[in-house]
């Protein structure tokens, strides 16, 4: 079984979920998860965790992200993007300067209203399902934050723009918004995802490059190990006679290292072969390194 996390570009007119059966199919293995749902006109980057490196797929979710979208101005659809009914249409008589200004205003925290056709969950029903029986709910806005918006191209009446932005976040919604600010409604045309996390798109293998990498036996060219997501947090090995406390997931002390003891705040875990346990974290008031995140599997006995 392969464990690690993969960089796919989903390509338009898959969902996550094509991509992970798809992978289950190429990889011949089960336990596989994608780490934050694309829609399936969107594109780009996609980590899709395998293996023990599922247990990563919600720590994933929680990073910031970059996308490029195309903001179409001029009319609003029930889906927010350019596939759902048009419900308004107004003409364009707003200037690029008055564009930019409105978007600008966009940078930094707000309340957003996640679209209906989303797949959060009301009441355990997904959005987008009510939605599709012609039902709308009240939805709770949400803060989500902007962090960058940089317009790339005006040719009124589209906008293209990079946004990076964090988790929760809804470009579709982001574009209705920016659209009704303006006073001529808007919505997305387009959408790719350049960046999530540290995964970015110039490294992003579509499913038929994994394919051919399978066939010639390079997967693990492709494949980011799963203690390399923590890369930046030190490196720290038990001793052999405390490894018994980091298979087990307990708590241990400064002394119970051979190697990177005295390390503070999040450490990587490893025993004498080099075997990646967990993520654990030192607790100043325990004086104890406490675990964060097991990925240590006992081994089978045959």
């Amino acid at each position: 079984m392969k464990n690690g996390i993969i960089n796919i570009y989903k390509e338009r007119g898959f969902t996550s979920h094509d991509v992970v059966a798809k992978l289950r199919g190429i990889l011949k293995q089960k336990k596989i998860g994608h780490t934050g749902t694309l829609d399936p006109d969107a594109e780009g980057v996609l980590p899709v965790c395998l293996g023990k490196g599922t247990k990563l797929c919600e720590l994933l979710t929680d990073h910031d992200k970059t996308y490029e979208a195309v903001l179409l101005l001029g009319q609003s659809t029930d889906t927010q993007d350019v596939t759902g009914t048009v419900l308004e249409q107004s003409e364009v008589q707003v200037t690029e300067e008055q564009v930019r200004n409105a978007i600008s205003g966009f940078t930094g925290t707000y309340d957003q209203v996640p679209p209906m056709y989303s797949a959060l969950k009301v009441g355990g029903k997904k959005l987008c399902d009510l939605a599709r029986e012609g039902k709308e709910v009240e939805r709770k806005p949400r803060r989500v934050e902007i962090y960058e918006i940089r317009i790339l191209e005006v040719c009124l009446p589209r906008v293209r723009m990079e946004v990076s932005c964090s988790k929760g976040t809804y470009i579709r919604t982001l574009c209705h918004d920016i659209g009704e600010k303006l006073g001529c409604h808007g919505c997305m045309e387009s959408l790719l995802r350049t960046k999530a996390g540290r995964f970015l798109l110039k490294d992003s293998c579509r499913l038929e490059q994994v394919e051919e990498l399978r066939d010639e036996g390079r997967l693990d060219e492709i494949i980011l190990p799963v203690d390399q997501v923590f890369a930046s947090c030190p490196e720290t090995v038990l001793r052999r006679e405390s490894e018994r406390l980091g298979y087990n997931g307990n708590a241990f002390a400064a002394s119970d290292l051979e190697k990177g003891a005295g390390a503070e705040g999040q450490v990587r875990v490893y025993d004498q072969a080099g075997t990646f346990i967990g993520l654990y974290e030192y607790r100043q008031e325990k004086h104890l390194y406490c675990p964060v995140k097991m990925f240590y599997e006992k081994r089978e006995t045959p």
